[in-house]
């Protein structure tokens, strides 16, 4: 695993989410399809990194977007 690598997890995810988001959504509607969404990535994904560096990095890129929305 690359920075480079981990940092695209991250802006595939944002891709996946951003056209989702609605004007009428709570920040936890919100938070909720990125939780859902690194879910599914990481579901996809688990087998294609070395250990739980993507469960790693996911959770922590949740948790500055749960920050980032309250």
């Amino acid at each position: 695993m690359t920075i480079r690598d981990i940092s695209e997890v991250g802006a595939r995810l944002e891709k996946a989410v951003k056209p989702l988001i609605e004007d009428n959504m709570t920040p936890q509607e919100i938070y909720d399809l990125y939780e859902m969404t690194a879910i599914q990535i990481l579901d996809s994904e688990f087998d294609d990194w070395f250990g739980d560096d993507l469960q790693i990095y996911l959770e922590g890129y949740l948790e500055q977007k749960e920050l980032h929305l309250t």
